[in-house]
């Protein structure tokens, strides 16, 4: 019993900017659970068991086997753990779309802090707040000092702060894959070389995907789910859905698509295409059946948030990154000319 013990491995998981949905797909893998429980003492849980940022700051460095940290980092509290967990770790793995490229939180790399503070607390219709009052990091009441963490500019991804050992992406991962990265991890399998991606395939959504596919199919208009009579069967791009198919990668199962809803793209892209994003406006160029800009530009505008579609999980670590302001603009201008 307990050599069983010793050769447990200690696990951490730590919940940064995302909505826990990574959290609960670990507890998705259902009695597999106790096979986990079996392998791995859990050091850090926040979200499920009493631990202490001062537990995991007092333990040795490299202490912990595997860390899963899900979520993007969004302010200071989260880089602080980022760093620290990647000190305390020997495996940092970026679990889940959010830590993987910046996921959903990642979009409010379209507008900045200044516009969100001012949605959130000033212009919301629930808002009532003539004094415009906004959370401050620091804030003195008779009692003494509080404080909250700094909410940054910008999100980012878990490698845009620390490195990364391992990506297991989704949104949330499928239970299935983290059982299988778990086990090759606990029995000492040879893993693939640091910085890969894991629990998924290096060949698009559209291999896996069993609809059926015609050749030079051109649309006209593109629609949103609801707006089509789905048969089930035929490709959802071509019956003018937009379908992340092409630009993410396959492993998922193709779920979306079974249960007739396009892919969302949260597993992120294939090694061989550098941006999901851009991937996905050069298939979309090749099915409009048009010619001329003007009614080109009409089709493309039947594409509803076409921003927030095609880059949908992907904003820190897409090309394009961010939104710059007009006061940034205007500052790369001058730097130009200078």
């Amino acid at each position: 019993m307990a050599n069983k013990e010793k050769n447990k491995i200690k696990l951490a998981i730590y919940w940064g900017a995302a909505c826990g949905g990574c959290c609960v797909s670990v507890l998705d893998v259902h009695e597999k659970l106790f096979d986990i429980v079996a392998a791995a003492d859990l050091v850090f849980w926040p979200i499920a068991l009493d631990f202490k940022y001062k537990d995991v700051e007092d333990m040795p460095d490299k202490d912990i086997d595997v860390t899963l940290f899900n979520g993007a980092v969004r302010n200071s509290e989260n880089e602080h753990m980022a760093h620290l967990l990647r000190k305390k770790s020997k495996l940092l793995v970026a679990y889940g779309s959010c830590a993987h490229m910046g996921g959903i939180p990642g979009l409010a790399n379209f507008s900045n802090r200044q516009e969100i503070f001012e949605r959130v607390y000033e212009t919301t219709e629930s808002t009532v707040n003539p004094e415009k009052i906004t959370p401050q990091t620091k804030s003195k009441v008779a009692e003494g000092e509080l404080s909250l963490p700094e909410f940054y500019n910008d999100v980012r991804t878990l490698n845009q702060v620390v490195e990364v050992d391992y990506y297991i992406p989704g949104c949330p991962p499928q239970s299935e894959r983290l059982l299988e990265v778990f086990a090759a991890i606990v029995s000492g399998a040879e893993l693939p070389p640091k910085g890969s991606v894991i629990g998924a395939l290096d060949k698009s959504q559209c291999d896996e995907c069993p609809r059926e596919k015609t050749e030079n199919k051109l649309l006209k208009k593109f629609k949103r789910p609801f707006e089509i009579e789905d048969d089930g069967k035929t490709c959802l791009l071509e019956q003018g859905v937009i379908c992340l198919g092409p630009a993410t990668r396959g492993g998922c199962g193709v779920r979306c698509i079974e249960g007739n809803a396009p892919c969302r793209g949260c597993y992120g892209p294939p090694t061989s295409i550098p941006d999901p994003g851009a991937k996905m406006m050069s298939a979309i160029a090749t099915i409009i059946d048009e010619n001329e800009p003007d009614a080109i530009k009409k089709v493309i505008e039947t594409i509803e948030d076409p921003a927030g579609t095609i880059y949908r999980f992907s904003v820190p670590q897409s090309i394009i990154r961010r939104k710059i302001m007009p006061q940034e603009k205007k500052k790369e201008e001058a730097v130009l000319q200078s």
